[in-house]
């Protein structure tokens, strides 16, 4: 089993459910989170000050799959979520050792 973390611009994550849904992939957890990469953030101006915004709302996505899911799962991410500029995000795909389902006990890929 795997475990992917990606974390998108937040106006893609309807795309990105809805891509998931269409690769046959359901059930996940968004969280929405800050940060900044490469792009460091930018700086605006608010009644005549200026001030740098060092946090950038994004939208992190997790899932749990079995391993062969994962292929299909981070290619509908990336085809949803890229715009082609920067700050689009990144994924992460880690691995599980194990899962279990609280209400029936269930353990390992029949969990997820």
């Amino acid at each position: 089993m795997k475990k992917i973390e990606a974390i998108i611009k937040p106006f893609k994550l309807e795309e990105v459910k809805d891509a998931l849904g269409e690769a046959g992939i359901e059930g996940m957890t968004v969280s929405e989170v800050k940060g900044f990469g490469r792009q460091k953030g930018h700086t605006e101006i608010y009644r005549g000050s200026e001030y740098t915004v060092d946090f950038l709302p994004k939208i992190k996505i997790e899932l749990v799959l079995t391993d062969e899911r994962v292929d299909a799962a981070v290619k509908a991410i990336v085809g949803a979520a890229k715009t082609g500029k920067i700050g689009d995000g990144k994924i992460f795909v880690t691995t599980i050792e194990d899962a279990v389902r609280i209400r029936t006990g269930e353990k390992g890929s029949s969990a997820v």
